[in-house]
């Protein structure tokens, strides 16, 4: 892991352990662990950041796509789906397309 990232975990680290805990904190730290190499650190703070906020479809792509990494292409397909409704749901039509692209990269039966 770069130092860069260290610095930034560290960072988001340090808010959420001083209480604060949202979906756009939860996405950051979730997007820095997956940059730096650790999907399934990743892959549980984008789950508490579409339990905050189930219609952010940037969480459910970046979610699915940390599932994928560490080889839970089943959850990962399911993520992907819901990350689909819930763009289709906003207008998101990009997010819902790069999705379904993944998606079926995924095999999706």
């Amino acid at each position: 892991m770069s130092d860069p990232d260290r610095s930034t975990i560290e960072r988001l680290e340090a808010l959420l352990a001083g209480g604060r805990d949202d979906a756009l904190l939860r996405f950051s730290l979730g997007a820095a662990l997956l940059r730096g190499g650790a999907p399934q650190a990743a892959a549980e703070h984008l789950a508490r950041a579409v339990a905050h906020d189930p219609g952010y479809s940037a969480a459910w792509k970046l979610y699915a796509k940390a599932l994928a990494t560490s080889h839970r292409d089943d959850q990962a397909r399911a993520a992907y789906r819901r990350g689909i409704e819930a763009a289709q749901a906003r207008g998101d039509v990009q997010a819902a397309k790069e999705m379904r692209v993944f998606l079926r990269r995924l095999g999706d039966p």
